[in-house]
């Protein structure tokens, strides 16, 4: 089968320099793998390299074993958004935002566009609220609706940059939900996260960097406490075989 991503001793660099390197692993349709390392481990620079928004500087890049993704192939889930609370926006027209990939120049959203972002609203479990204002809704439900944006675009392969930062149980849970039936349906999922309890409860596979990719394989192989431990040395996270959830680290 060929896969949806397939990364071989790829480099990602910054043209001020920092990057990422050393990176080589597949997602194949249907599989979720976590990226998982310390601040500036270089998760978001691998994420932004896959976008094509950071230089890819050795190695090679497929995506479905073309050099080039297809417009539309790639949603995103940002790890922060550009959208403004206040603005007056619904819902509905935050997702359809996901369609102008698949739209081009000049082209009025559709029927069937409307069908799309009405499947994505249900996926996340937003259906019912649609026509609320963006800015009204809760932290939780505006992740939710912004992953309902990526999902616009029907893509094959979602990027995901720690999605669950913030989230109460009840919108962690959904999140959850929602990763496991974009599976099924073939999506492959990449998803940044310093949470080592979801890696564990979605994700088939983990890649572990620290400026570059230390290892790599099934969830269980990798995330033992030698390797994290070696991810982590020098930061101020203390792994111990007791560890679920890194706590209180937050971002890249």
């Amino acid at each position: 089968m060929t896969p949806v991503l397939h990364v071989h001793d790829a480099a990602f660099t910054h043209p001020g320099g920092q990057g990422v390197d050393g990176l080589s692993f597949d997602i194949a349709p249907g599989e979720a793998v976590a990226l998982i390392g310390p601040n500036g481990a270089g998760k978001s620079t691998l994420l932004s390299g896959v976008l094509g928004l950071v230089p890819r500087t050795a190695g090679a890049v497929e995506f479905d074993g073309a050099a080039y993704a297809p417009r539309g192939m790639i949603g995103l889930l940002p790890q922060s958004t550009e959208l403004d609370p206040d603005f007056p926006i619904t819902l509905r027209q935050v997702v359809m935002q996901g369609r102008y990939p698949r739209l081009g120049l000049f082209r009025w959203p559709g029927r069937r566009d409307r069908e799309v972002v009405q499947s994505a609203l249900e996926t996340v479990a937003l259906a019912d609220l649609g026509a609320r204002r963006f800015g009204d809704l809760s932290g939780g439900q505006r992740q939710r609706g912004l992953l309902a944006r990526a999902l616009a675009s029907e893509p094959r392969l979602l990027l995901l940059d720690e999605p669950f930062n913030g989230l109460d149980q009840q919108n962690r849970e959904a999140l959850v939900a929602t990763l496991r039936t974009l599976k099924q349906r073939g999506v492959a999922v990449l998803v940044s996260t310093h949470d080592l309890e979801l890696a564990q409860q979605v994700c088939d596979a983990v890649v572990l960097i620290n400026g570059h990719q230390l290892a790599h394989g099934p969830v269980h192989d990798v995330l033992t406490l030698a390797n994290l431990q070696r991810c982590f040395e020098g930061t101020e996270i203390e792994i111990d075989e007791h560890t679920l959830v890194v706590p209180g680290h937050e971002g890249h």
